[in-house]
């Protein structure tokens, strides 16, 4: 055994104290965590449209099973490896809101349908014809949906025609499972104001919902209209013709989606350790390789903060009435943006009333096989 793997099981932190963790940390709060799903599940079980949360957000079993008690239909996920992930946990029902694409790829996509109920997005028709001869060929069938691009300007058909083009191409082939549509208003989600937020997501919607009156005319099947995300869950939710919202970061919550919902707390956080203070400046240990930098900064700790910068290692604030912090003290950064601080992670450290109680494990990082 190596010094490092030697000093590793030396440090394990449950019983720990989290001011006690070697820092930086990814930490959950538990018990903010699972108010936060079952304020979901509250709120969604008064909407038409069913939950289908997104784990790309936290990458974790432990996590995804609390949604699925709080009623979610299955999960979402971004990558092969993560639904790969899921179902090997036994989560029974897993779209991937992707494209899949290539042989190797293909094959481990239709590996994983024969383990549980496995859909995934198409775009093209060439591609649909590969995941259908490759499933036909292993006895398998995949199950898909149809993107629809309702303004996002990334993946996704760009008309109805072509919609339809990629719709007629899956019903009719054997291995493939055509199952409905995809459209991701993920332009709309960061929208701040609510009432334009609400007039976007009318028209991304109304996009995705044009593409399936038409499947219905064609005779194609639209039993999954899938859609939504944190920001517009409550309004992509309501909206008939939808029938799941693919929200996720609200179970753990960031400064991003902070100002777009409400009554979500943060279970999410990154312990730090102050390392350098000099006049008003305060420096932690915890940069964009321990938090990230993704679509915001971290919030300043203690009062009176301000960022002032981010580098590999390190991010600093300032303080206008003198740091509150001195060498060596402790702070809770709760991240810009959750599912980039997590993926830097291999566990969350789970906290209850201060002290580590387990360890989740962040499976099929990015890069990850």
């Amino acid at each position: 055994m190596g010094v490092a793997e030697r000093s590793r099981r030396s440090r394990d932190p449950i019983g720990l104290a989290v001011d006690e963790l070697e820092t930086p940390a990814l930490v959950l709060d538990r018990s903010i965590a699972v108010a936060n799903a079952a304020l979901m599940g509250e709120r969604m079980a008064t909407l038409p449209a069913s939950l289908r949360p997104h784990i790309k957000v936290h990458k974790c079993v432990e996590l995804a099973r609390l949604q699925m008690e709080h009623g979610a239909i299955g999960v979402t996920a971004a990558t092969v490896a993560e639904a790969e992930a899921m179902l090997d946990a036994g989560v029974p029902d897993v779209l991937i809101a992707n494209e899949v694409v290539g042989p190797v790829a293909i094959d481990r996509l239709v590996t994983l349908a024969g383990a549980g109920d496995v859909t995934v997005a198409v775009d093209d028709v060439g591609n649909v014809g590969e995941i259908a001869a490759r499933a036909h060929a292993a006895g398998v069938t995949v199950g898909v949906v149809v993107e629809v691009d309702v303004g996002m300007g990334r993946g996704g058909a760009r008309d109805v025609a072509s919609a339809c083009e990629v719709g007629r191409a899956a019903a009719e082939l054997e291995g493939v499972r055509l199952r409905g549509l995809l459209g991701y208003e993920g332009h709309c989600a960061s929208e701040p104001d609510r009432a334009t937020r609400e007039r976007e997501v009318r028209v991304a919607m109304d996009r995705l919902l044009e593409v399936a009156s038409a499947f219905r005319r064609d005779g194609l099947p639209v039993d999954v209209v899938s859609a939504g995300a944190t920001g517009t869950y409550d309004l992509t939710g309501a909206i008939d013709g939808i029938t799941e919202v693919q929200a996720g970061t609200y179970i753990l919550m960031d400064r991003f989606h902070e100002p777009l919902v409400t009554g979500f707390g943060f279970a999410l956080s990154v312990a730090a350790t102050a390392i350098s203070v000099h006049d008003d400046l305060v420096v932690f240990d915890a940069g964009r390789k321990g938090i990230g930098g993704e679509l915001g900064s971290p919030a300043a700790p203690g009062r009176d903060g301000a960022f002032a910068f981010m580098h590999e290692e390190h991010v600093g604030f300032r303080y206008r009435g003198g740091p509150p912090f001195r060498v060596g003290d402790r702070a809770a950064l709760v991240p810009g943006y959750a599912p980039t601080a997590v993926n830097l992670y291999g566990a969350f450290n789970v906290v209850e009333a201060g002290t580590v109680v387990d360890r989740w494990l962040v499976r099929a990082r990015h890069g990850e096989p």
